[in-house]
């Protein structure tokens, strides 16, 4: 009898669950198969003028099986963890196989020898009442309120947490799990003043609950607003850009995919052909580490049973290498990275970033910007979407505030920015302190030497 326990199903049965599905794939041909079973529970309380305007709790569980027949691979899940639905899906997934063409670089991996030892699971996240978390949303709210009169109007103040269980259990012998939670802050605000109106939001996700600080976020979206007021274009230009933390990661996120093996696989990426040559600047390291202390997106092992670790990738502004799970290693003849990445039991792994960031520098961003004597201090873009992540090639709305002999000025907006990444990252003459973390995302702020400032 399987029983609800705590997130879901008890890891034991879990084990239980997996090893019955593999019996069954193999006695229906399958020459390899993986089990990955999760259960998850996310809450998220959103909170408007000190009431509860939402409340949601969702839990997830099932299984996805993965089987090679022939070298050629099925795939199959269900939410349903009773034996006759296990054997449905195993029946499923050898008939996908069946549909497949081979490909000699379907494999499993082998065990490893060892996992990393992380701290992912905190119960405080848990043991916590509604009610105190419920009040943390009420003390980011009102410090966003106490912070200036001229915010008039939260968006949203929401806290968020969730957890989950996972076990991996392959036919080639890996048999692993663990248990992880996060939970975070988030808003988002508007600021009023003569007619003109600003947004503000910011945000924190932690590992510790204790870490979580409501008064920090509620003033940090308040100013992000209030600064913004009186905003008004600027004539065009060719000036020095310091792109905060936050647009950082989002140039970051265009370009986590062309570090993927499997970009360079398809040709889709710009730094396919490129290892061992300088593609920016020497300022910039960039590092994708699955087993990050603290790190979001951190985990033992990838959606694969892979152990996670550090990948350095482009280093002193030389490309190193790329990201790989077992397929795209197969493929290059090397080992994967352990970036397998799968964002639930409902599909197979793909290549993908875990915690991706920039290494910081040591220099503070007030002292980047006092060694800016004229530019832009970009906060925020607008159409990363229509960026080329192929050819590198972006213009996006931005807005910022303006840099005058070393100081921030006026707020500008109404203004586009654009050029190719490429050339972005090897104009980087400047990485500040201020590492920061948007999810499993981050970055510094970063100063570009000169972009094309589209203005009036």
């Amino acid at each position: 009898m399987l029983t609800w326990k705590g997130v879901g199903f008890a890891l034991a049965d879990f084990m239980e669950i997996a090893r019955y599905a593999l019996q069954r794939a193999a006695s229906l041909g399958a020459d390899q198969v993986e089990a990955f079973l999760n259960a998850g529970k996310e809450l998220v309380i959103e909170v408007r003028d000190g009431q509860v305007e939402t409340m949601k709790l969702a839990r997830d569980r099932g299984l996805g099986l993965r089987v090679m027949v022939n070298k050629c691979a099925g795939f199959a899940f269900t939410t349903d963890l009773t034996k006759t639905a296990v054997e449905d899906i195993v029946r499923q997934a050898v008939s996908n196989a069946a549909s497949a063409a081979p490909d000699p670089y379907r494999v499993l991996p082998e065990p490893a020898s060892a996992y990393p030892e992380l701290n992912l699971y905190d119960p405080a996240i848990r043991k916590a009442t509604v009610e105190e978390k419920i009040e943390l949303a009420r003390a980011m709210e009102r410090a966003a309120r106490d912070f200036d009169p001229r915010v008039k109007i939260i968006e949203s103040a929401a806290y968020h947490d969730a957890e989950v269980e996972v076990t991996l259990v392959n036919s080639r012998g890996i048999q692993a799990t663990y248990q992880s939670a996060y939970c975070g802050l988030y808003m988002s605000l508007v600021a009023e003043e003569n007619n003109d109106s600003q947004t503000g939001f910011a945000m924190d996700y932690r590992l510790q609950y204790d870490q979580l600080n409501p008064v920090k976020v509620g003033r940090e979206a308040a100013e992000r607003a209030v600064r913004m007021l009186g905003a008004k274009p600027v004539t065009t230009r060719r000036a020095a850009v310091i792109l905060e933390p936050y647009v950082v990661t989002g140039f970051l996120g265009l370009l986590g995919p062309g570090l993927t093996a499997e970009a360079v696989q398809k040709n889709r990426s710009p730094f396919a052909g490129k290892v061992g040559q300088e593609v920016a600047s020497p300022l910039v390291n960039i590092i994708d580490d699955g087993a990050l202390a603290g790190g979001i997106a951190s985990a033992p092992f990838d959606g694969e049973g892979v152990p996670t670790g550090r990948t350095v990738l482009i280093e002193g502004g030389i490309l190193r290498g790329f990201l790989h799970n077992t397929y795209t290693a197969a493929r290059d003849g090397v080992k994967s990275t352990g970036n397998g990445v799968r964002g639930s039991f409902k599909s197979p792994p793909e290549v993908g970033t875990t915690n991706f960031f920039i290494q910081p520098g040591t220099i503070s961003p007030e002292d980047l910007i006092r060694d800016t004597q004229q530019g832009l201090y970009v906060t925020e873009v607008l159409g990363m979407h229509t960026a080329n992540p192929i050819s590198g090639d972006f213009s996006v709305g931005a807005a910022g505030i303006l840099i005058e002999n070393g100081q921030l000025t006026r707020p500008v907006r109404g203004v586009a920015i654009a050029g190719n990444l490429l050339d972005l990252l090897k104009q980087v003459d400047g990485v500040a302190s201020n590492l920061t973390f948007f999810g499993g995302r981050g970055a510094p702020a970063i100063r570009v030497a000169g972009m094309s400032i589209s203005g009036h």
